[in-house]
């Protein structure tokens, strides 16, 4: 069963672009960034539905990219991104939380480090992606487990999200989301068993 809602965020999405020339200054006005979405579930691995979706948009021309921040058994890393339908980029990282059981990751600080290390990485890419205003749509998969294992800071995804320049929609998943970033949302899905 899926619930939405929608919810209209407060703020005027417009940047102001000064351009300079013959010494004449134009003010040119673009309107920015498409919805956040959310997705959140009460359990891990149920939303499959997404990245169908993900791979119809490509096939339909849009330039998608999926990064996975805890799938594993790729080993894939922002190096080695997977291209489908000539514009899905889909990313996992290059050393994953879901390849070990919580114990192992718990019992090895050099596991953990470069677990962490790796997912971090893929964070950096993701915001220079946010930044960069070349994708139609972002996706951030399981983006709310890696905030809440203390690898990417919620601050910092918020203040990402609210600094991004992307036309298209970004949207995020995960379970146990934070109260500040369910107010950010455009829309918010809950999937139910």
């Amino acid at each position: 069963m899926v619930i939405s809602s929608s919810h209209t965020y407060s703020k005027n999405n417009l940047d102001v672009v000064n351009i300079n020339t013959a010494n004449k200054i134009n003010g040119k006005r673009f309107t920015q960034n498409g919805q956040i979405q959310i997705y959140q579930s009460q359990y891990r691995g149920s939303y499959p539905s997404i990245i169908r979706d993900s791979l119809r948009n490509a096939a339909l021309g849009r330039k998608v990219l999926l990064i996975q921040f805890m799938k594993g058994g790729v080993k894939q890393g922002v190096n080695n991104a997977v291209k489908l339908c000539g514009n899905l980029t889909w990313v996992r990282s290059s050393h994953s939380f879901d390849q070990y059981n919580l114990e192992s990751i718990e019992n090895n600080k050099n596991l953990k480090k470069s677990i962490h290390e790796s997912t971090f990485e893929l964070w950096n890419f993701c915001k220079k992606e946010l930044q960069s205003g070349e994708n139609d749509q972002i996706i951030l998969d399981e983006i709310f487990l890696a905030i809440d294992m203390k690898i990417i800071d919620k601050d910092d995804l918020i203040s990402t999200l609210e600094n991004r320049f992307i036309s298209g929609d970004v949207i995020l998943t995960g379970t146990d989301i934070p109260k500040d970033l369910l107010l950010m949302a455009n829309q918010i899905t809950e999937l139910r068993s």
